[in-house]
């Protein structure tokens, strides 16, 4: 067993994959994605921009990354207009 802290953002990940029913192997790669991205970001990934997202997809396939990882690679919600489409 863990004694690492849970972020507010897992938190709020963890609950929305359980009630969309994700399995715990699905759930488990949807963070891990995250702890990649945040990796690359060097901060919280709930900080980044559009360009951002960009760039990690980039690096991604320049490092020979399959299709189904980039697609499986979260999508950050922006949430102020600046970012929104």
């Amino acid at each position: 067993m863990t004694t690492e802290a849970i972020t507010p953002l897992r938190q709020r990940m963890i609950e929305d994959m359980t009630a969309r029913k994700l399995c715990a192997g699905t759930q488990r790669g949807h963070i891990l994605a995250c702890k990649r991205f945040a990796a690359f970001l060097k901060r919280s990934p709930d900080t980044a921009t559009r360009d951002d997202i960009r760039r990690f997809q980039l690096q991604l396939a320049e490092t020979g990354m399959s299709i189904c990882n980039l697609e499986c690679t979260p999508k950050v919600r922006h949430k102020n207009k600046e970012n929104s489409p």
